[in-house]
């Protein structure tokens, strides 16, 4: 199954979004690099993109760097002018994704705060508020995140909450597993709080079994 999985996801990235030299050369300086092979995959990163233009997105947050393959996609997605504030905790990732956005040509939008986000989220001055916020950092921190993410946006901000399905994990009550125990945390806190109004979708492909949450700020009160 997951073979079909991979399959169908490659034939989806080909078909759609093709070769793309810079994102490749990401690809490759991260795994030089040593850094964990974690990235989103291409059609992810494309659903990002478009999700970012169709809402009219000048300036995003993104919780989590790694070699800044999904900030690229986001920074893209902004335009000339716009603007991606991305927050990474490891130096030696935070270097290896700058290499990468200016070889890319979008350097120029992005600044990376490098740091633990929990330290850095509260310097961001909350009368900028964000069109969107990815979050894909330290799962057991998701509800932190999200509810930091709130004094920095704006009813109609969108968050993207990734990994919160962990193999189906999350629909077993006996799975303890701190990532699974973190994503029922972060779902039952979108489901719960009358700030956000919130799904979740499933998602299989050569990342195996996952998913994302996507939440629309009503409040930030």
């Amino acid at each position: 199954m997951t073979e079909n999985w991979a399959a169908a996801d490659k034939y989806v990235s080909d078909l759609l979004i093709g070769g793309d030299p810079a994102l490749d050369a990401a690809i490759a300086a991260n795994a030089a690099a040593e850094l964990p092979p974690i990235d989103v995959a291409p059609v992810q990163g494309k659903f990002l993109h478009l999700l970012a233009r169709a809402i009219g997105a000048r300036r995003v947050l993104e919780i989590g760097t790694l070699g800044g393959y999904s900030t690229i996609w986001l920074a893209r997605a902004v335009g000339e002018g716009g603007k991606v504030i991305t927050l990474e905790f490891e130096p030696h990732h935070a270097e290896v994704a700058r290499a990468n956005l200016d070889r890319a040509t979008v350097g120029d939008r992005v600044e990376i705060k490098v740091g633990a986000a929990l330290d850095t989220l509260p310097t961001l001055p909350a009368d900028a508020p964000f069109d969107l916020v990815f979050i894909d950092a330290d799962k057991p921190n998701n509800s932190n995140y999200v509810l930091a993410a709130l004094r920095v946006s704006r009813p109609g901000t969108v968050i993207v909450v990734d990994n919160v399905v962990r193999n189906g994990g999350i629909a077993d009550p006996t799975d303890d597993d701190e990532m699974v125990k973190a994503s029922r945390a972060v779902l039952e806190l979108l489901g719960t709080d009358s700030r956000f109004d919130a799904t979740a979708l499933q998602t299989v492909g050569i990342k195996g079994w996952d998913g994302f949450a996507l939440a629309l700020v009503q409040d930030v009160a």
